[in-house]
């Protein structure tokens, strides 16, 4: 009985769940974008990627220019220097902000987001960008996204970039990740504004400066650790439509050597994701062990009827996951390997629960950006 859910459930994926598997190819730009965009870069100890990342902004083509607001959260590595060089060329586009600590109540990356944004909006933008230290941007990626937003009347338009991806760990991993995002954010959803669903990758995010002062601004997501879907989900709510998409040509420049290093940047979310509810982790573990791990199960079990159905299950898990397996260019082969990365996201997930009831949760350069928070 397990063996048919489980085939049923992947039917479902493959057929019904917002064709999320399917990554459609980036959009063409149009002839040009006559508004004007300000890029907000918070960023704490980045000296070693923020270079290329400001650069590769002030490179950037089919738009007018892009004036960038650094907000240096902090850092003690020299962060604010580097931006600088990164913006030798041209200097006179970058203001570089010295962050104060985060006040009770916000989270420090959206603590340093707001002081950038508050600068920022001075210069009465159309738009605002708001991407990672650590993105190295194409050329024409800022035009395209404006485009989209443009062209479609999106409020917040959004590229998943494409991740660091050479080492074991993160070709077992790194591909897993944004498939088990998507799975979660299924795009065509996203961008239907009779559904509900709403996402966002936060390392490249285009939003209307208007939509952004309708929904109260980053103070109404200030304590949120999972920021990047909570801006999109507070569009959404506010009556704006969200677009989504991936981008093979805007790349992260943040390596993952290790998998202790994957398994640190998912447990700092995980339990996020799932409210800090008990319930929803163990639902969650049991799905995963259901979707992922029982296919080899059957295969290993000795029953001819048991294995063809753990058969049929693993290869339609395997055809969903290899169009990520193309995305980031790897050897077909990779693409049997899903169950293994979700045995790894299950237990990461686990930690991340024991992480936040340990008082841990989201620890991120030396903050706890997830409190536990007392039940009254």
């Amino acid at each position: 009985m397990a063996g048919l859910v489980c085939v049923v459930a992947w039917l479902y994926l493959l057929l019904a769940h917002g064709r999320f598997w399917v990554i459609p190819p980036t959009p063409a730009s149009d002839a040009g974008f006559a508004g004007t965009i300000a890029a907000v870069i918070p960023a704490r100890n980045e000296a070693d990627m923020i270079g290329p990342a400001v650069a590769s902004l002030l490179r950037q083509q089919g738009i007018q220019g892009v004036r960038l607001f650094v907000v240096d959260d902090n850092s003690t590595d020299g962060t604010g220097e580097a931006a600088r060089r990164g913006a030798s060329s041209r200097p006179d586009r970058i203001t570089v902000i010295a962050g104060a600590p985060p006040p009770p109540g916000w989270s420090g990356k959206l603590w340093a987001l707001q002081q950038g944004v508050e600068k920022a909006l001075r210069s009465a933008p159309d738009y605002l960008l708001f991407t990672d230290a650590d993105i190295e941007h194409a050329p024409e990626e800022i035009a395209t996204l404006a485009g989209i937003a443009e062209g479609g009347h999106y409020d917040l338009a959004s590229f998943m970039v494409k991740l660091h991806c050479r080492s074991v760990a993160e070709k077992l991993l790194i591909p897993a990740f944004v498939f088990f995002f998507f799975m979660l954010y299924p795009p065509d959803w996203i961008r239907d504004p009779r559904r509900s669903t709403a996402g966002a990758a936060g390392g490249c995010i285009l939003v209307r400066a208007a939509a952004l002062e309708r929904i109260g601004g980053i103070a109404a997501i200030r304590q949120e650790v999972i920021d990047d879907c909570a801006l999109a989900r507070a569009v959404k709510l506010s009556g704006g439509n969200v677009w989504l998409g991936a981008t093979a040509d805007t790349h992260s420049l943040r390596p993952y050597r290790s998998f202790a290093e994957i398994g640190r940047m998912i447990a700092r979310t995980a339990f996020s994701q799932l409210r800090h509810s008990a319930w929803l982790l163990l639902g969650t573990v049991a799905g995963m062990l259901l979707l992922y791990l029982l296919p080899l199960a059957l295969l290993a079990s000795g029953s001819a009827a048991l294995a063809i159905t753990g058969a049929v299950a693993y290869a339609m898990m395997t055809v969903a996951y290899l169009p990520m397996v193309r995305f980031y260019c790897l050897n077909p082969l990779w693409g049997l390997t899903l169950p293994f990365s979700a045995l790894f996201y299950t237990a990461a997930t686990m930690h991340s629960a024991l992480r936040y009831w340990s008082g841990r949760g989201g620890e991120w350069k030396g903050r706890v950006q997830d409190p536990r928070r007392s039940r009254r």
